[in-house]
């Protein structure tokens, strides 16, 4: 039994909501920082009591003595994903880089032993190449730019008492007790199960994938690391096999439904597109990805078919931010210090 404690900020998130368990699994007892724009019933459950403390409050302005037990800080509090980030762009650069950053400094100052940042691969932005770490970086989003800096200002504080990692997640898939479909994988999965169809936006936009699951693992091997091997150091997160063109992944997720639909397809205005390496990882500590498109495609197809999967508004991070902005009534539950964001 693990004598060790893990914040988690953003922790009843798409990402966090499954990485938690598996950390409680591991002995850890965790503690999850969260505004709970999405609920916490979750996390919740008695199973969880003794093992996991629910703190609501934000990462702006939460008192330093949260940290005082802490080991490890993995830091995935932040408005999600690139739409989102382009809501409000001030918020967005107020919490995902100010907010983030302010997370590393106190936890440097409070003897946390290591810290961990959830950054996106979304920050190659166009690249013709396939990007290693060492590549340069065009972010082109609110999200993507938020993310940079975030890892610019929070790497330096790595020091010998202090492990700072960065871990640059491709587009994520996979079930969650926080479901998402406003991520490409679950969005076509949902409009196969519902439409029949899967709807394409910009065919030829390159983009590489990664399991959830193979998310919450990528932390616990990073935790698990020598910290002579992964301290001051960014790791991309995926697996080469899953850089997809958007047309041939579509293609990729009806082959595997074993579903007769059509394919529609069309342009858009997001440039983002690039294929990525994660050989550095592999290198550096022996972890790849293990799960695959197709696991991931037939989980969620046949939890929507069962109905233990449902569609909501709440889903949709972007509608459902824009729900919590314009409903005065419904935002009253969610306030902290006078403000949603």
């Amino acid at each position: 039994m693990k004598n060790e404690v893990i914040l988690v900020t953003g922790g009843a998130g798409y990402i966090g909501s499954v990485l938690i368990p598996t950390l409680i699994d591991e002995g850890y007892h965790v503690k999850c920082l969260d505004r709970f724009f999405f609920g916490d019933e979750f996390l919740s459950q008695e199973k969880f009591r003794g093992k996991l403390d629910l703190i609501k409050d934000d990462i702006r302005w939460f008192d330093p003595k949260i940290l005082s037990d802490v080991n490890y800080v993995l830091d995935l509090a932040a408005l999600s994903n690139d739409p989102a980030g382009d809501l409000d762009q001030q918020k967005t650069f107020e919490i995902n880089h100010k907010g983030r950053n302010r997370v590393a400094k106190l936890s440097k100052e409070c003897g946390v032993s290591r810290y961990i940042l959830a950054s996106s691969a979304s920050i190659y932005g166009q690249q013709d190449d396939v990007v290693d770490e060492n590549s340069s970086v065009k972010p082109l989003t609110a999200y993507s730019k938020a993310n940079r800096n975030a890892e610019m200002d929070n790497l330096p504080l790595n020091d010998e008492n202090f492990s700072v990692t960065v871990l640059r997640f491709s587009s994520v898939y996979g079930n969650s007790p926080r479901m998402r479909f406003d991520t490409a994988i679950n969005c076509m999965v949902l409009d196969l199960f519902k439409n029949k169809k899967i709807s394409v936006h910009g065919k030829s936009n390159k983009r590489p994938f990664v399991h959830i699951k193979d998310v919450a693992r990528a932390y616990q091997a990073i935790i698990d690391a020598p910290k002579d091997s992964v301290s001051g150091e960014i790791f991309n997160i995926g697996s080469a096999d899953q850089n997809f063109e958007m047309g041939n992944l579509a293609q990729e997720i009806v082959k595997h439904s074993g579903i007769d639909c059509e394919i529609e397809l069309s342009d858009t205005n997001d440039h983002r597109s690039y294929f990525a390496s994660f050989e550095k990882i592999k290198d550096a500590i022996g972890f790849s990805a293990k799960y695959t498109v197709k696991e991931g495609v037939n989980k969620m197809y046949d939890e929507l078919s069962s109905g233990r999967l449902t569609d909501t508004i709440k889903t949709r991070t972007v509608e459902w931010y824009k729900k919590l902005l314009s409903d005065q009534t419904l935002a009253k539950d969610y306030l902290l210090n006078d403000t949603i964001l």
